[in-house]
């Protein structure tokens, strides 16, 4: 059975599908949406049990990635250049593999094919300490969740799935239950059985551990024309850190893919290969 994904379009030409990470929506790459819509067609889509999109359960990245084909349908794209941070970078990776055809070129933002091990504990037990009891503020929120999770840009990142309803009621946006359920599932490795040959970067931030030395022998199985950039003084949080920067590397990619002068307008931005 179809779900519904909830998708912000903006601007004219080829089509640009922007996947967030885990915990996010659709309007967490909107810095990037902006400055490609100019000469994209940008769709910033909310993943399946995230932001408004429907839920989905079981939750897998096979399952995601073919939530978002069935999308590209419901908007009427053939094919499209994809990025995606983190989770989203996972779930355009599975897609790329087992969709290669739907894929033009692909922009991973840290994040490997590979398994990862739980690192999401303190985090889960903060969105849960906001829900177990009724919250009178965004400020309560914020200080129960202070309590496991020591980095304030953390907290306002998680703070921004949080909406009230009609009876004064705070809830996460996303489905916490079922992420928690099926995070294993999300941590695992993409599969296709096959290699996605098309045009693919990743962007690393230099602080970061989520791509590894160790990981290459991963990707350059699963994409043999991978190629990488490194942000310097960036963690994981790469497009919000140095939004500048990260806007024009993915610009120059895209660019590059479709002959474009949009590349141009961050000709002067420093990138460290």
């Amino acid at each position: 059975m179809a779900i519904q994904l909830f998708v912000k379009r903006a601007g004219a030409g080829p089509a640009v599908v922007l996947l967030h990470g885990l915990f996010g929506a659709g309007g967490n790459l909107g810095s990037l949406a902006r400055a490609l819509q100019g000469a994209f067609t940008v769709f910033s889509v909310d993943l399946p049990s995230h932001g408004k999109s429907d839920w989905l359960s079981p939750l897998s990245l096979a399952a995601m990635a073919s939530a978002v084909q069935q999308c590209m349908d419901v908007q009427g794209m053939s094919a499209a250049h994809f990025v995606g941070h983190s989770l989203g970078g996972k779930v355009a990776m599975q897609l790329a593999l087992q969709s290669a055809k739907r894929v033009q070129s692909l922009v991973v933002a840290d994040i490997a094919p590979v398994s990862y091990t739980p690192s999401h504990e303190t985090v889960f037990a903060a969105l849960e300490s906001v829900v177990a009891l009724p919250c009178a503020s965004r400020t309560e929120a914020a200080t129960r969740m202070a309590t496991h999770l020591g980095e304030e840009t953390v907290i306002q990142f998680l703070l921004s799935s949080l909406h009230r309803d009609g009876q004064g009621i705070y809830h996460w946006r996303f489905d916490l239950d079922g992420l928690r359920a099926d995070y294993r599932a999300l941590l695992a490795a993409p599969e296709g059985g096959s290699m996605y040959s098309g045009p693919v970067l990743f962007i690393k931030g230099a602080n970061s551990d989520y791509i590894a030395e160790q990981h290459w022998p991963a990707v350059r199985a699963l994409f043999p024309s991978a190629t990488v950039k490194v942000m310097p003084g960036c963690g994981h949080w790469l497009h919000s850190q140095k939004p500048q920067l990260f806007n024009g590397i993915v610009a120059r990619f895209l660019a590059a893919q479709e002959g474009r002068k949009l590349g141009k307008a961050f000709s002067n931005q420093p990138i460290t290969e």
